[in-house]
């Protein structure tokens, strides 16, 4: 079981590409967050969020063993690795989870189209946001409801 979080940090107005905010993993052998650290670790979550949907994407599609992804101005990463069995998600600490492909893809598709207000059209993250969603969705499988 692994599941992913994006927030935005509060008291930063209307809602737009550039918000600072923090990425939690979670699975049986521990988190990975950004959020609590010194020194700080948030990140310009929307567009974090897109590079890791592109490259989480080209991953799970490609052959490559190991992924290692760091957000937008921030030094927190994860590194997400082929096993025998699936795949592990590592922090800065260690593996946090073992999963499965279509279960990672889920819970970061979930923790993306959960993380809150919609960027205004104008904003110049939208297009990129909207496009990388629409670019990731066909790598999860398809959910009730």
């Amino acid at each position: 079981m692994i599941t992913v979080q994006f927030t935005v940090r509060p008291g930063q107005g209307d809602a737009s590409g550039f918000d600072l905010g923090d990425m939690a993993v979670t699975g049986g052998l521990g988190t990975a967050d950004s959020a609590g650290h010194v020194p700080d670790q948030g990140m310009m979550i929307y567009l974090s969020v897109v590079q890791l949907l592109d490259s989480l994407g080209a991953f799970l599609q490609g052959n490559a063993r190991v992924l290692s992804f760091t957000g937008a101005d921030t030094s927190f990463g994860l590194v997400v690795r082929r096993t025998k069995d699936g795949l592990s998600v590592a922090g800065r600490s260690g593996v946090v989870a073992r999963t499965t492909a279509p279960e990672l893809a889920s819970a970061v598709l979930r923790a993306a189209e959960d993380l809150g207000p919609a960027l205004p059209p104008e904003d110049p993250v939208a297009s990129d946001w909207e496009a990388a969603l629409a670019a990731f969705r066909p790598l999860v499988p398809s959910r009730k409801g």
